[in-house]
């Protein structure tokens, strides 16, 4: 049994933009078990892949995402991590990812929202691969989108992203802050950032019946933590430091 599971951040997209096929086959090449990825709703309603807010630091094109149909974005030049154009690429549906990498992968889908609608057009897609859902958490800044999906997808898992701790806050608003916005979402858990986990909050969030989870896990110090703190899954944007690492421990 893995001491924890590594789920690759939007891919890993080196040589390859970020939440593509192509990210996401090479992070499936690597040996990650799962992999996070952004959903947004195009100016159609359909559930797509990508970061932002705006096209225009990832691509050639300008403008919000929610101002372009599915057919338009498809049509939208990507750029490499290097800023260069890549023809061969294009913003993926969610619909093609499920299809493409189900029962090969572990999907950690972020809705970003803000339509309220969202979560429920997110569901209705979802529920046409349930029998993924084994394999599968959605996660959100949001409680009321992470509630209704919980509501419309009951058995899936639905994970509250706690938001960055301001300069005023001690480890018991941290992790009161953390409790309360899970539990009005009913999650399952939280996922904290690394400079908010400490064993004080830590213990508060799990004694209050939630699982912990964590972003950013990008070197080996934030690793060694996650590691002492017994966290069973994390995101990384450094998929083979957290590969070597954990079999490293496994040996």
């Amino acid at each position: 049994m893995r001491s924890f599971e590594i789920v690759a951040h939007r891919g890993a997209p080196e040589g390859v933009p970020e939440n593509t096929i192509a990210a996401f086959q090479q992070a499936l090449e690597r040996g990650a078990d799962a992999v996070e990825l952004d959903v947004r709703l195009s100016k159609d309603g359909v559930p797509v892949v990508f970061h932002n807010f705006y096209l225009d630091d990832l691509t050639k094109a300008t403008g919000p995402v929610f101002a372009f149909t599915l057919a338009e974005l498809q049509q939208v030049e990507l750029l490499d991590g290097r800023g260069e154009p890549r023809e061969q690429y294009r913003i993926p549906a969610l619909r093609e990812v499920l299809e493409v990498f189900g029962g090969q992968l572990g999907f950690e889908i972020e809705l970003k929202g803000p339509e309220a609608e969202s979560s429920e057009i997110l569901a209705r897609e979802l529920h046409r691969v349930k029998h993924l859902w084994d394999e599968m958490e959605v996660t959100s800044f949001e409680p009321a989108l992470l509630l209704d999906i919980g509501r419309r997808c009951p058995g899936l898992n639905t994970d509250l992203i706690q938001r960055r701790s301001e300069h005023w806050m001690r480890w018991d608003a941290v992790a009161h802050m953390a409790i309360h916005s899970a539990r009005l979402a009913q999650a399952r858990a939280v996922h904290l950032y690394p400079d908010q986990l400490s064993p004080d909050v830590v213990d508060a969030v799990r004694s209050a019946g939630l699982e912990v989870h964590s972003g950013e896990i990008n070197d080996l110090g934030t690793l060694s933590r996650v590691t002492e703190l017994g966290i069973p899954k994390f995101d990384t944007d450094n998929l083979p430091l957290a590969l070597e690492f954990r079999d490293g421990l496994e040996d």
